[in-house]
């Protein structure tokens, strides 16, 4: 220091000159000083600072001219730059006031020496080392002098490149405009350097346009949230409008830089535009705005610049202001802003025909130019009337030519402005189709409001969903229910925005209407909107009139839009003397007519109209204008109206009313009768003395329909007091009835509503009442019905039918003993059969007809029934010990397979009375159960048996084998140990290697107790098939392969029937547990085995088996069979009856084949068994290629079984009438030829043994199905054969084929091994006798009734007595079959009697009146024509009959099964015959007699069984779409039906259909689709009907639900919705509603998601987000809270935004009602997520999609992926800018700037190729496309939002680079 001591002395001496030395040598010293003295020493720093802070002006001048020129020289770095500015900045911000100018100016000159060495690239860090930034941010009086040092600054580095000038001042700039609202007086400055800049650009207009650009960016960051902002906003503007005026005027004269010049004035015009539309909210900002915005444009033009497209963009800004603009001097200035725009687009003021043809923007101002035209100031009326004729031609221009849709931009789409919002919402709307429901937000306007049947929406177009969204407005502010301030929003700011789209919208061709709907919608919510409305129809008027547009059929529709108008009341007097000119007499009559249909369309939406409308309406003008019938029609249409919506103003106009009713004309009486109708339904006149008045003037109605049915539509009334007026109410009876019969052929169409409406007024009066005055009336009723078609008619009369039902139900006689109807003869016959036969009582008796003995005599003492406890439990045993061993030993069975089924049957009688003998003896004070007591009889009546089976002889043992299978067979199901016990003894006999005898018996009784195990006894089904199998394949007996496929097809019936074992066969099962589709499998291919070696095989027929059943344990070697066949052939023929065992099993595995989905495969079968057949294979096409003398043998057996075959084919409607008469004249020829030739020999013999029992069959199972009609010739014929067979010389045998031939047709059953069930007996026969038909069991069929009886009188008489005892024996035993299924039949009705009627006798409640309508309706449903002769019955009227039915509380007892089951096919067999009516959905009788079904199942076993045959899988998958369809939906009624166990089977096949391969194949994906919300509507019925914890099956229905949900469609929200697309909403719809009646707990796990399952592949990520998706419309519909959604926040918004689109959407509709509270918090925690997470663009759409749907603009937005991205700078400012989320517009926006800056710095390390640094937040790299456009979008925002951001933010904000990161 003391080196510069003396120095620094020097510079206090008062001579300034000596000063400036002392400081120049001072700094010279600093130059040259050594190191410890240089100016980086103590030293030396404290003699600079000396000399910078002296206070002697001439030291501290010269010692900042010796520092910069220190700096400036400094050849090293001792004394840089950066020194320099500091040293000069701390002497400035300590120094005196007096010498800041001077500190500034070498602050400027450093900074100048600084970018001049840095060659125009110096740059900061951060905005604080700005040395401008700190000289302003450090002295407020610094400010004059820096605004001259940055001129200087400028003007001297402009060689540097203007550009970069401008880039280094950008901070100062920004700095200085963003501190104007933290800083006072900050304004001052901010304005004086820019308009010096300004005016610097005027000194160097070459370069100039770098800032203008400059200066225009800072626009963006000027405040204007106060009115002082904005003026200063405005000077700024006007500023740089200024002084880009002088420069384009200097540049167009050097055409020089023009296109620049001309875009940079464009951007100042949409930066200063832009500002306009947010200025509205300031008092008188915005007309200079326009003013300026317009000089801009003048300056532009006047210098020759052409109109560019950029400039459209800011006409949408110019748009926004005039709809905002609501006082006269913005109005007229934004008005001639427009018409500027418009004159230099097109060229001239009127010039827009070179140009046009494309939806342009200026369209859009066509409403509200048009709505100033009622502005009372002439200048803004003159130029509205200049502007709208210009609007007027472009739009005819359009609509002329049109032109295509526009295409889409290219790359990223531009950031949106509430004016480019409303136009692409235009275009999107002009150019779309008229359904785009998915695409519009407006679509979340409609969320909530259905109800919980309905939560799809039906697509519709925008303008639908605005009327709706606008009338729901309405209806709450007139129920004076708060709105919310988003509704306020909308009803004070939107309507104009909208009203200008809707307008436009008017002129579409196809959404004109709905828009013109919608725009009546705004003006009944916006009363300003009234005026301009009436306006807008005047000027649509204009346009549709003209001659090149002729859209006339829009006038009706346009004049409607008048009554609209009158909601307001100000409106009414515009409105209705708008309407009143077309009332005028010289009016033309159609303008007359409609202008009174529009007087009183008015006055039903404003009552203040009625006036003017009874001044019209008055009654002498249909006197006056009765020339005009339009005009008197419309009145009378306008009276009618009237009366109808209110009838006290109706009375007002009675006399009008008798003034139509008294016109002559027709047409106007109708509308008369009509009115009064109206009024008698009001109760305001009474009917009776009304009608007293005027029907004396009633015209013929008999000769026009409309009258007729009008005076119907009046009659109905007179049902009211109907007794108190006897004589009137009778002709009005009458008068309905001749309108109800009336016949008017060729018109009967016209006539229909009118016959309805009779029906309809009829269905009013009493039944009672009715049936006295109109005779025979119900039976007239039902002649109408059976020969009606038209379905309206017909609807009409099943209320009227339903209620007479309902009438006679409550009426009936009640507690009356039912009168025992008589037996036939047969019956009486068989009843006295025992004594006769067994008349001497002694046990030889018994011995001699075991067979007959076994069925129809009890062992039981005589005295068990009185004296129950007088003998032992041994007694009794014992008797039937004794029984078994004699009837045994009598009983042969000679080989005999049929024999053995007929003991086999016989057996299960001796066994139910000995099983019920034992109980019976029991203690009755045993404390036992019913159960335990079954049991342990059963148990001991096994262990006699096996004990006698084991000493007995062959023909016994063989006896008894089969009745152990009997008692297993009428055991319940649940005893276990006693068939366990049993099997284990049958077992043993069937693997014994010889005696014969005990295995073949023994197999057919293993097989019928594996078909009646309990269902859990898997291993013992699984060891007893196994075996059997194993011994067919073994034998060597070909009786024993017989009784082994006998045994297994007992086995069959009972596989595949129970849950979880159907399409079961990827299980991996245990050999004790195998699944039942591959033990069925074993079967098949056992019998395809065994058959193979007798007969060749088709080799399709094994690939058809290979398709349905894998290779198994044993496989065939098919050639090797081939060969055998013909070797064995002659061995077969000695053991036809086993070969016939074989052919039996296979016939009885067809259901099972069917159950496992086998149906090709069954169809072979079926043919391949007819083949076998002589005079039956010419039905099969190929047949004749086998050999015959091997096939030959398997003709018995086919004949047996093709009974089987039909029975099932029938049942599951595979087979048809020609068919089936092909079979019974292949019976008939066959026995005819047999009987013919008369030969010997086993086999002849067999053969027609078989095909007389087969043909019985066969007859039994058509007749008693009910389906097919055969003829009574052909029935006679076959009981003719029949009878030959036992009559001639033939073996006993033969004989005994015959009488069973006889017994089986009237439906006993011998010989088939399905259990079937007993057909009711009290019926009539289906066909009446003169028909030549029979339909029906035989039994009851009168026409064949006498022979039947004289064919039992024979086998009675040879039972009775005979020289032959065999012979006796085999017709005691056929009668004795005949009798026990009589008795069966009788049991099967008195159980139904029982269940029905608690007394022990039917009472009259069970019967019906011959005459009751019910019992005529049965009968006539009972007695339709099938057979295709004579008169057929409309299938509407089969409808009719079945729906009333199906509403009546009880029915006859009939055979409802066979009825209902001919139904079903009804339509199908008279289709040819009848034409084609179009009313009545294909396959709708089909529904209804499954409806019917459901309704009366509870009642009558033949439709449960019926039920339940056609809701098996392998039914239900043949089933047409339609009648599947109706299944499913009635799940709840089935759920009251089934069992639980055939519950679980029910919904097992549903899972296993829907979730098989094959289900999807069967249907095409809509008709699927169609199945699955059927089934999704019937699981709804069924949680919805009972208590979730209370049902068994709840696990089942829950695994179809998750089934169901698998296939729901993953993608459900698309752009553009079409009808197609309609299916896969309504699914989700029915799934969601479904869903949300499930468990909740179950629910919640079930729709458990992770974030690995969010990572998982397309298919597992599919799965994930349907779970989401269905976890937000559960949220939605409020079936869960919203915490259940709010737990997935993090994971949705963290996921990849291609696949979770859909997903966003579901959420975002989820929150629409949520709470203020939870929207709220989910705007923070969205905000706060976008700044972790990996997928910013997934955040940030989810952002737009919650701004859009919450913000004003939501009806005006459109839900695409790129355009919320868009969209979002606008819809979050507003949605922020209203007052009620003012808690949370900090937070937010700090979230979003934080998210900014994270994706600025991602952008620039993208834009650099380098990676993210490991301290930032990751982002994944399938955002990188888009982070350019994410950082435009995010910082648009910010800088939208900046108010509510600090300095520092909104400084790094400004300075961000982003064209250059980017």
């Amino acid at each position: 220091m003391e080196s510069y001591t003396l120095l620094l002395e020097k510079t206090r001496v008062p001579q300034p000159s000596l000063q400036k030395y002392a400081v120049i040598s001072i700094f010279s010293k600093l130059r040259s000083a050594p190191k410890h003295l240089d100016s980086d020493s103590v030293p030396g720093r404290e003699a600079i600072s000396q000399c910078l802070h002296s206070s002697s002006p001439a030291v501290v001048d010269q010692s900042v001219r010796e520092l910069c020129s220190l700096v400036a020289t400094a050849e090293d770095s001792k004394f840089d730059l950066r020194r320099g500015l500091l040293e000069l900045q701390s002497a400035l911000e300590g120094s005196d006031s007096k010498f800041v100018g001077l500190f500034v100016k070498g602050l400027g000159f450093l900074v100048r020496l600084g970018f001049q060495k840095s060659n125009g690239s110096w740059s900061f860090t951060d905005t604080e080392s700005h040395p401008f930034i700190k000289v302003l941010s450090c002295r407020s009086d610094a400010e004059d002098e820096l605004v001259q040092q940055i001129l200087l600054f400028m003007a001297q580095n402009r060689q540097l490149g203007m550009v970069e000038v401008c880039k280094f001042l950008r901070p100062l700039l920004n700095y200085s405009i963003l501190r104007i609202p933290f800083s006072e007086n900050s304004s001052v400055f901010a304005r004086r350097l820019v308009s010096s800049l300004a005016s610097l650009c005027c000194s160097f207009p070459h370069d100039a346009m770098p800032v203008f650009k400059l200066l225009t960016q800072c626009l963006d960051y000027v405040p204007h949230k106060r009115s002082e902002d904005f003026r200063n906003f405005v000077y700024i503007a006007e500023c740089l409008v200024d002084a880009y005026t002088v420069v384009v005027r200097h540049l167009a004269g050097t055409r020089l830089m023009i296109a620049e010049a001309q875009l940079c004035g464009l951007e100042l015009f949409e930066k200063i535009i832009s500002i306009c539309t947010i200025s509205h909210k300031h008092s008188g900002s915005v007309e200079p705005l326009v003013e300026l915005s317009k000089n801009l444009l003048l300056s532009q033009k006047d210098n020759g610049f052409p109109y560019v497209p950029k400039l459209s963009s800011a006409m949408l800004s110019v748009f926004i202001i005039l709809v905002q603009s609501e006082l006269e001097h913005e109005q007229l200035s934004t008005l001639k802003l427009l018409h500027l725009l418009l004159k230099w687009k097109y060229g001239n003021e009127n010039g827009v025909d070179k140009n046009g043809g494309g939806m342009s923007e200026e369209l859009l101002f066509i409403f509200p130019v048009d709505g100033l035209l009622s502005s009372p100031s002439k200048h803004v009326k003159g130029v509205a009337t200049d502007l709208l004729v210009m609007l007027e031609r472009l739009l005819i221009r359009v609509l002329v030519v049109p032109k295509d849709k526009p295409a889409k931009e290219a790359g990223d789409p531009s950031l949106s402005t509430p004016g480019s919002i409303v136009f692409r919402t235009l275009q999107h709307l002009w150019f779309q189709d008229s359904y785009s429901l998915s695409s519009l937000f407006l679509n979340f306007s409609s969320i909530g409001k259905t109800n919980s049947k309905e939560i799809y929406d039906v697509p519709r177009s925008w303008a639908s969903h605005l009327q709706e969204y606008t009338l729901s407005i309405v209806d709450k502010r007139k129920s004076s229910l708060p709105l919310s301030q988003t509704q306020e929003i909308y009803v004070t700011e939107m309507p104009l925005l909208l009203s200008a789209i809707a307008g436009l919208l008017v002129m579409h061709e196809v959404q004109g209407s709905t828009a013109l709907d919608s725009l009546a919608a705004l003006s009944t919510m916006d009363p300003r909107l009234g005026a301009q409305m009436l306006l807008a129809i005047l000027f649509y008027n204009n346009i549709f009139t003209r001659k090149d547009i002729s859209r006339f059929t829009m006038l009706p529709t346009l004049l409607t839009m008048l009554p609209a108008l009158a909601s307001q009341s100000v409106m009414i007097p515009l409105v209705v003397q708008t309407i009143l000119p077309m009332l005028q007499k010289d009016a033309k009559a159609t303008l007359h007519a409609t202008a009174i249909r529009l007087l009183c369309q008015t006055w039903e939406t404003n009552d203040r109209a009625f006036g003017s409308l009874q001044g019209v309406l008055v009654p002498k003008g249909f006197t006056d204008l009765k020339s005009e019938r339009n005009i008197c029609m419309s009145m009378a249409a306008s009276v009618r109206d009237v009366c109808r919506k209110n009838p006290d103003r109706g009375v007002d106009l009675i006399l009008s009313v008798s003034a139509c009713i008294e016109n002559n004309d027709p047409i106007i009486q109708a509308f008369g009768f009509q009115s009064l109708g109206h009024l008698c339904e009001a109760d305001v006149i009474d009917f009776y003395t009304a009608w007293d008045v005027i029907r004396k003037h009633v015209l013929d109605y008999t000769v026009d329909p409309n009258l007729a049915q009008s005076l119907c539509l009046l009659l109905r009334w007179g049902a009211m007091d109907a007794e108190a007026h006897p004589e009137v109410s009778e002709n009005i009876l009458q008068i309905l009835w001749s309108v109800s019969i009336s016949a008017h052929p060729g018109v009967e169409t016209q006539w229909a509503k009118a016959r309805a409406s009779s029906f309809k007024a009829l269905a009013q009066f009493e039944v009672s009442y009715a049936e006295q005055k109109i005779q025979d009336f119900k039976e007239r009723i039902l002649e109408l019905l059976s020969c009606e078609g038209k379905i309206t008619i017909l609807n009409a009369m099943e209320a009227l039918l339903v209620k007479i039902i309902t009438y006679e139900h409550l009426t009936r006689r009640r507690l009356v003993k039912e009168k025992r109807v008589a037996g036939s003869k047969i019956e009486k016959l068989l009843d006295v059969f025992p004594q006769v036969i067994f008349s001497s009582g002694k046990r030889s008796d018994a011995r001699d007809l075991p067979g007959a003995a076994l069925l129809c005599l009890s062992f039981t003492p005589k005295d068990m029934n009185t004296q129950r406890l007088s003998r032992s439990f041994r007694d009794i045993h014992c008797g039937f010990e004794n029984a078994l061993v004699e009837l045994a030993c009598s009983l042969q069975l000679s080989r005999n397979i049929f024999v053995a089924l007929m003991s086999l049957e016989s057996w299960k009688s001796f066994m139910r009375r000995w099983l019920r003998a034992d109980v019976m003896s029991f203690d009755a004070k045993a404390s036992s159960v019913a159960l335990d007591k079954t049991s342990k009889a059963a148990s001991d009546i096994l262990k006699s048996m096996i004990k006698i089976a084991e000493e007995a002889l062959p023909r016994s043992a063989e006896n008894i084998a089969l009745a152990v299978g009997a008692l297993c067979a009428v055991l319940p199901p649940s005893a276990h140990t006693v068939k366990a016990a049993a099997s284990k003894f049958l077992l043993n006999w069937l693997v014994q290697p010889e005696h014969e005898y005990r295995k073949w018996s023994a197999a057919i009784s293993l097989g019928l107790i594996s078909s009646c195990l309990h269902v859990t006894d898997h291993k013992q089904k699984y060891e007893n098939i196994t075996r059997l199998v194993e011994v067919m394949y073994s034998s060597k007996s070909t009786l024993v392969k017989g009784a082994c496929g006998v045994g297994l097809g007992f086995s069959c019936q009972d596989l595949l029937t129970k849950a979880d074992v159907a399409y079961n066969s990827s299980r991996e099962l245990d050999s004790d547990k195998m699944s039942e589709r591959d033990l069925l499998g074993d079967i098949v291919k056992a019998f395809l085995c065994m058959i193979s070696e007798i007969t060749q095989v088709a080799p399709d027929i094994f690939e058809s088996f290979s398709a349905y059943f894998c290779r198994g344990r044993y496989d065939i070697d098919t050639s090797t069979n081939a060969e055998l066949s013909n070797e064995n052939c002659d061995n077969s023929l000695e053991d036809i009856w086993g070969i016939a065992g074989l052919v039996l099993g296979l016939a009885s595995s067809i259901g099972a084949m069917y159950r496992a989905g086998a149906h090709d495969f069954i169809f072979k079968i079926k043919d391949l068994m007819i083949s076998w057949v002589p005079h039956m294979n010419r039905l099969v096409q190929g047949s004749d290629c086998y050999s015959k003398g091997s096939e030959i043998v398997l003709s018995v057996g086919s004949c047996l079984a093709i009974p089987i075959v039909v029975a099932f084919y029938q049942r599951v409607e595979l087979m048809d009438e020609t068919e089936v008469n092909h079979l019974v004249n292949g019976y008939r020829d066959l026995i005819s030829e047999l009987l013919s030739v008369k030969k010997s020999g086993t086999f002849y013999h067999s053969l027609l043994m078989g095909s007389c029992i087969g043909a019985g069959n066969l007859l039994s199972c058509i007749l008693n199905e009910g389906v097919h009609a055969i003829q009574v010739e052909r029935v006679k014929g076959l009981l003719e054969l029949f009878k030959k067979c036992y009559s001639s010389p033939y073996p006993p045998l033969v004989h005994f084929g015959g009488m069973i031939g006889v017994i089986n047709s009237i439906g006993v059953g011998a010989g088939i091994l399905l259990d079937r069930l007993p057909v009711t007996s009290v019926q009539a026969a289906f066909e009446p006798k003169e028909s030549g038909y029979v339909m029906g069991p035989l039994l009851s069929n009168p026409a064949c009734e006498q022979h039947l009886t004289s064919l039992m009188q024979d086998i009675f008489l040879v039972a009775q007595k005979s020289d032959d005892q065999q012979l006796q024996q085999y017709a005691a035993w056929a009668a004795s079959f005949l009798r026990n299924h009589l008795l069966s039949k009788d049991a099967v009705n008195d159980e139904s009697s029982t269940n029905t009627d608690s007394g022990a006798s039917k009472s009259v409640s069970q019967s019906f009146a011959d005459d009751s309508l019910v019992m005529k309706l049965s009968s006539w449903l009972m007695h339709l024509n099938f057979t295709r002769t004579g008169n057929v019955s409309p299938v509407g009227t089969v409808i009719t009959v079945v729906r009333c039915l199906s509403q009546s509380p009880r029915l006859p007892t009939l055979n409802w099964g066979a009825i209902i089951r001919r139904g079903m096919r009804y339509e199908a067999q008279v289709a040819e015959m009848l034409p084609t009516d179009s009313s009545f959905r294909k396959g709708i009788l089909r529904e209804e007699c499954l409806k019917f079904s459901l309704a009366h199942a509870n009642k009558f076993d033949q439709l449960l069984t019926f039920l339940d045959e056609l809701s098996d899988l392998s039914r239900f998958s043949t089933l047409e779409l339609n009648l599947q369809s109706c299944v499913l939906n009635h799940l709840a009624d089935l759920v009251k039906l089934f069992s639980g166990s055939r519950l679980e089977k029910l919904f097992d096949d549903l899972c296993n259909y829907f979730s098989s391969a094959n289900s999807r194949q069967s249907h095409d994906t809509d008709e699927t689709r169609l199945l699955r919300i059927s089934c999704w509507k019937g699981l709804y019925e069924c949680l919805d009907e009972a208590s979730l914890d209370s049902l068994e099956y709840i696990s089942h229905i829950e695994k179809c639900m998750e089934v169901l949900f698998s296939l729901l469609p993953a993608r459900q929200l698309v752009t553009d919705v079409v009808v197609d697309q309609l299916d896969s909403l309504k699914e989700w719809s029915e799934a969601v509603t479904c869903l949300g009646k499930a468990r909740k707990h179950w629910l919640m796990d079930f729709l458990q998601v992770s974030q690995e399952g969010l990572k998982q592949g397309d298919g597992r990520l599919a799965e994930v987000l349907k779970k989401i998706q269905a976890r937000a419309k559960l949220v939605r519909f409020g079936f869960i809270p919203f915490t259940e959604l709010g737990r997935l926040k993090a994971l949705i918004l963290n996921t990849e935004s291609d696949g979770i689109w859909d997903v966003l959407v579901e959420v975002v509709a989820a929150l629409q009602h949520a709470d203020g509270s939870i929207k709220r918090q989910w705007l923070i925690d969205a905000a706060e997520i976008s700044c972790v997470s990996s997928y910013p663009s997934t955040v940030l759409r989810f952002l737009g999609l919650l701004s859009g749907s919450w913000s004003k603009y939501m009806p005006l937005l459109i839900l695409d992926k790129q355009q919320v991205l868009s969209d979002l700078p606008v819809t979050l400012s507003s949605l922020l800018s209203n007052s009620s989320w003012g808690g949370v517009v900090e937070s937010v926006v700090s979230s979003l700037f934080a998210s900014t800056e994270r994706i600025y710095d991602w952008t620039a390390h993208v834009a650099r190729g380098k990676d993210m640094p490991p301290s930032m937040q990751p982002i994944d790299e399938s955002e990188n496309p888009m982070a350019g456009y994410l950082l435009r979008m995010m910082h648009s925002t910010c800088v939208i939002l900046k108010d509510y951001l600090s300095l520092e933010k909104q400084l790094k904000l400004a300075n961000m680079d982003i064209i250059l990161v980017t």
